[in-house]
């Protein structure tokens, strides 16, 4: 079932169970589906799941980014609303994956790409991006390839 299938479903439930909360949230995602289906790339066609799957990314970094700023501002109340929002959004990513598990593909891809040094951190993450998509966040993901390839 796609993206947007199951956000409409969503909204449906929520708009029963009153939750405006959550029924916000999943406005926002129907939101963001919407404009990209309306856009150029797509052109009214099926949303790729790659390109769903990045503009979820997109939609939780907002939301997270927004609370910091909220918190920092002390406006915890409003923070809170754009934690609950991004914990949402998350349910429609796939299983983050650990640590370990990141770091381990990375180096099997420098392996594969015989990658030495920083010059080669283009390609490697090219690579370790379409493995993971959705996977994990690709800031995390640029650490540990400077990392690994810094050693």
């Amino acid at each position: 079932m796609s993206l947007e299938i199951t956000i409409n479903n969503d909204i449906k439930q929520a708009m029963l169970a009153r939750d405006k909360k959550k029924l916000e949230a999943l406005r926002a995602i129907k939101a963001a589906l919407l404009l990209e289906k309306t856009g150029a790339e797509v052109g009214g066609a099926e949303i790729p799941e790659t390109v769903e799957l990045k503009l979820l990314q997109k939609l939780v970094k907002q939301r997270k980014e927004s609370a910091i700023l909220y918190k920092n501002q002390n406006r915890n109340d409003l923070a809170e609303d754009e934690d609950y929002q991004a914990s949402i959004i998350e349910n429609y990513l796939p299983e983050q994956m650990g640590e370990e598990e990141i770091k381990e593909l990375i180096k099997q891809v420098i392996e594969e790409t015989g990658a030495a040094s920083m010059k080669d951190m283009g390609k490697v993450m090219g690579m370790v991006s379409k493995k993971l998509a959705g996977k994990a966040d690709n800031k995390t993901v640029s650490g540990f390839v400077k990392q690994l390839l810094s050693n």
